[in-house]
């Protein structure tokens, strides 16, 4: 299987900043290209008070920071220059990482929704929504949320449609912020099944694909999750993505590019259980030729050695 999507962090809250310019994002667009990625995804459009383009009701409802480059059209541009498709990440206030309240998203990205696709959705490459909230089991109002989001992005848009990628709450599902690597409350294949199947039938229609993040479990646990991640997708009308993540959480840095033997086991088992598409997280940092981790270019190579096997 290979990856054809990646996400772009350039908020990059838990992972360093690259400070790249115009000249940069347009070479790594065509690193991309080179390795057969066709879809680009912004993670989010703004986290807390630093955002990706100058968004008026950011500024003023959030004291949002005007950033110096409106990185959603220069992104917009590229992906229409190298035909690419764009998948637009909605607003992260932070607030729901603070209390639990989902509503504050629901509220804050209402506004964003009509802001950003009246002055973008112009662009040729516009493809697709992301809706950014992360969860990984039921949470409290999370059905509401992603219905309510999804179906005004769809609604607006006549259509395009809508991505989420949450995380399977296994047992390296900790946070960043924390020196551990495991926990040991970690979540049954059948409490996922169960959960997941409530959570897919409440946003079917809604939501269009997830791609589950797959580093938050063991490796060996992998072809089970995903078969039911597969089968729940496939009962309620979602495409089945997976989220290969080419960084490393089995390391006491985080975080680092991961080693190429830990994404291909990753490749493999999504392969196995039929999924529809892989997207990693996150290329510019962690596979690039030019980030700033000299191992990530590295990676690189290494999959595209691999990827020319699989086209043989």
């Amino acid at each position: 299987m290979q990856i054809t999507g990646t996400f772009i962090d350039e908020i990059s809250h838990d992972i360093p900043h690259q400070n790249w310019g115009e000249k940069e994002w347009e070479q790594d667009f065509i690193y991309m290209k080179a390795i057969g990625i066709d879809t680009v995804i912004m993670i989010r459009s703004g986290y807390r008070k630093f955002i990706t383009y100058p968004s008026e009701y950011l500024i003023k409802n959030y004291s949002c920071y005007k950033p110096s480059v409106d990185l959603l059209e220069l992104f917009l541009s590229l992906a229409d220059k190298y035909e690419m498709k764009f998948y637009f990440g909605l607003y992260d206030s932070g607030i729901f990482w603070d209390t639990g309240n989902l509503q504050a998203e629901i509220d804050a990205n209402r506004y964003v929704v009509d802001e950003v696709w009246t002055k973008y959705g112009h662009h040729k490459s516009f493809s697709g929504w992301y809706v950014s909230t992360e969860i990984s089991r039921k949470t409290k109002g999370s059905i509401q949320a992603f219905k309510t989001l999804g179906m005004q992005c769809k609604d607006i848009s006549n259509g395009l449609p809508t991505l989420i990628s949450p995380y399977i709450d296994g047992r390296k599902a900790v946070m960043a912020h924390t020196s551990g690597l495991s926990k040991a409350d970690a979540i049954s294949v059948k409490e996922h099944e169960e959960e997941w199947g409530e959570i897919f039938e409440g946003i079917s229609g809604a939501i269009d694909a997830v791609a589950f993040q797959d580093g938050h479990v063991d490796y060996h646990e992998l072809p089970a999750f995903f078969e039911v991640n597969k089968k729940l997708a496939d009962k309620f009308g979602l495409q089945c993505w997976t989220n290969v993540e080419s960084f490393d959480r089995d390391m006491p840095i985080k975080f680092l590019p991961i080693k190429f033997d830990k994404m291909r086991l990753k490749l493999e088992a999504a392969a196995a259980a039929g999924y529809d598409k892989a997207i990693t997280f996150e290329f510019s940092h962690f596979m690039s030729p030019q980030s700033a981790y000299l191992q990530a270019g590295h990676l690189y190579n290494r999959y595209q050695e691999y990827r020319k096997t699989l086209l043989k």
